[in-house]
């Protein structure tokens, strides 16, 4: 076979073919002028085309100017389009104008065209950050519509936020009253009345229809049409993403929610709220009397969180508007405010459902122990502080339990050897081990289920605090040490790049309960292996603790970097009090030798009775050894 040898030729000719092609592409690549001229090209044919779709769709809406009311004519031309509404098109209040209504907490800006909220401003809020100079708007810049589909009796369908409403603003002592009717007459109209008290989130709004029964269809109700596209408010996206969710009470007083993704929908009946949440602010519509159906849609607007860091979801609520008597009167309330518990329940309209605090048990731990006692402290310390002696309390609160635990593991620990020296002797019969293991701990009077006991009931109070903190509205914005922001991550490094799962920046407090956690689980796994000999076909314990003292402290790191730092921060003073409380409990409290004497005596004494569960345990055992020996007979 002949041997292939590098063709210098060869190579040399590549060379100058990749040269020559290179030379090619770069004399032919535009010019900075023929690139800005193309690109300017672009843009006038794509407002162009945006112009005349504006044009089309203006002309589509009313296709003819508004006239005056002795104007026969032109009402003639506006019937043909509007129908019995065309009354409203020949009012002074036919044009682009809005009303402003304000108090201590929002500003509410109302356009005439289609009767609705276009802003919604919080005074006493900023976005992203303390200093950001920019105030919270729940709705701006068209992210939100409110409109009513009007079936009329002769065969139109016309859109309410098409049309246009007369506004009339009066006052009632310290509350402002704005009333928009859009008119079919001087006395027939659909009118939306809102009613905004002083130093106050909630907003009183009324939709009714007054001498309309000759005009609209009423066979069957009037669809009232919400969306609102979610602004971005907080400095972290994907936390953001994760707390936004679309919110609502139906039958009777349950609750629930539309599913996070992409698309998602519920029907649910009998509605009685309807809220828009996102992470610490939310827009909640209520009704005195409860929607009979809905449909409710959320969609994901996060594809990408480089890219699409305006928008956080895209929420839509769809319900009827039932006809009493040939008339609709609904009355109902916006909130347009801040995600704080304590505000949202002192509505009583069980707004406070909308936060997250946990089902069951994690709930009523956080409603009843978790708030309470933070929002106590809260109120006479500084938030970081406070979080610190909060922290304090429980684990207080906890150490009995914690004594328990290592309590147990101390008995078991001095008891190894014996159950050692049992595993060798019935190595061959795993089943007489056990039952001798049994026998063993029975007569020595300890529980190997003590120890796990104590653990289950602090994993409750674990996890709630997991869903208090990102909850927590109070931490919003408030600093503490390095965090500007106890409710955001406390960034103390911004990373060149993003790191899969971790993010683009480094957060301290993480780090600092990591370690925390890596020396509490270092402490602990050495009486824990001690205590709990390797059994017969189970997991070799020793080992997984091992891997475990590093992959907690891991996933510290990687999933709360993003986390609220006030979590983080709990999470930190937590693991080192149990570490203090581990070392005094280690050092000053269990003694060893006491422990071993007490059970050598106990030994001696006639064994405690059995529990039932011990008792099912030992007879499941036996029977599983008899049926053993009759198989091999």
């Amino acid at each position: 076979m002949e041997e292939k040898k590098f063709d210098l030729n060869s190579i040399i000719g590549f060379v100058l073919i990749f040269g020559i092609l290179v030379w090619i592409m770069y004399q032919n690549q535009p010019s900075d002028k023929e690139i800005a001229a193309e690109k300017a090209k672009k843009e006038l044919v794509a407002k162009q085309e945006a112009q005349s779709t504006t044009d089309k769709t203006k002309t589509a809406v009313l296709p003819v100017t508004a006239a005056t009311p002795g104007d026969t004519v032109q009402l003639a031309q506006l019937q043909k389009t509007l129908g019995g509404f065309a009354y409203s098109a020949t009012l002074p209040s036919a044009k682009e104008g809005f009303t402003t209504i304000e108090n201590e907490k929002m500003i509410l800006k109302i356009a005439n065209k289609g009767g609705y909220i276009v802003k919604a401003t919080l005074k006493e809020f900023k976005r992203f950050e303390k200093n950001s100079g920019q105030l919270v708007e729940l709705i701006k810049d068209n992210n939100s519509n409110l409109s009513i589909q009007l079936q009329t009796t002769d065969n139109r369908t016309l859109n309410s936020k098409d049309l246009y409403f007369e506004p009339t603003l009066t006052k009632n002592g310290g509350d402002q009253i704005l009333t928009m009717r859009l008119k079919a007459g001087a006395n027939e109209f659909l009118e939306y009345k809102y009613i905004l008290k002083s130093n106050d989130y909630l907003v009183g709004f009324d939709i009714r229809t007054q001498g309309l029964n000759k005009v609209l269809n009423s066979s069957k109700p009037l669809d009232l049409v919400w969306d609102l596209k979610s602004y971005r408010n907080e400095k972290s996206i994907s936390i953001e993403k994760r707390f936004a969710q679309l919110e609502y009470e139906y039958g009777d007083e349950k609750y629930s929610s539309v599913s996070s993704g992409n698309a998602k929908e519920d029907t649910p009946e009998k509605v009685s709220f309807i809220a828009f949440k996102q992470h610490f602010f939310a827009a909640i519509l209520a009704t005195d009397k409860p929607f009979e159906k809905s449909k409710l849609q959320s969609d994901e607007l996060v594809k990408d969180e480089k890219i699409d860091t305006t928008f956080i979801k895209q929420f839509k609520a769809t319900v009827p508007l039932a006809f009493s008597h040939g008339e609709v009167d609904y009355k109902m309330n916006w909130y347009f405010g801040p995600s704080d518990y304590k505000v949202l329940k002192s509505y009583d309209k069980n707004f406070q459902k909308i936060i997250p605090l946990g089902w069951g048990i994690f709930g009523w731990i956080n409603q009843w122990v978790f708030i309470p006692l933070f929002g106590f402290l809260s109120s006479y310390i500084a938030y970081g502080i406070a979080i610190i002696i909060f922290t304090i309390i429980i684990k207080l609160a906890m150490s009995p339990i914690t004594y328990k635990s290592f309590l147990s593991q101390a008995k078991m620990k001095v008891l190894r050897p014996e159950i050692t020296e049992l595993g060798e002797k019935f190595k061959k019969d795993p089943m007489k081990k056990q039952q001798e293991t049994m026998k063993l701990y029975n007569k020595a009077g300890v529980n190997p289920m003590a120890g796990c006991i104590p653990a289950l009931i602090q994993l409750p109070f674990m996890y709630a605090s997991f869903q208090f903190f990102p909850s927590a509205f109070e931490l919003r914005q408030k600093s503490f040490l390095w965090a500007d922001d106890l409710s955001s991550f406390d960034a103390v490094v911004k990373l060149p790049f993003n790191i899969p799962m971790y993010g683009s920046h480094i957060s301290l407090f993480p780090i600092l309960a990591a370690i925390a956690i890596f020396f509490y689980m270092k402490m602990t796994s050495g009486d824990q292996q001690m205590a709990a000999p390797q059994q017969e076909g189970m997991p070799d314990m020793a080992k997984m603790m091992k891997i475990m003292i590093y992959v907690s402290p891991l996933m510290m790191l990687i999933f709360f970097n993003s986390y609220g730092a006030g979590l983080s921060l709990y999470n930190f003073i937590s693991n080192l009090i149990t570490i203090g409380i581990m070392f005094v409990i280690k050092n000053y409290i269990v003694d060893t030798d006491k422990i071993h004497a007490q059970i050598q005596e106990n030994k001696l004494k006639e064994p405690k009775k059995q529990s039932k569960f011990q008792q099912r345990l030992q007879d499941v055992m036996e029977q599983q050894e008899a049926t053993k020996k009759q198989n091999k007979k």
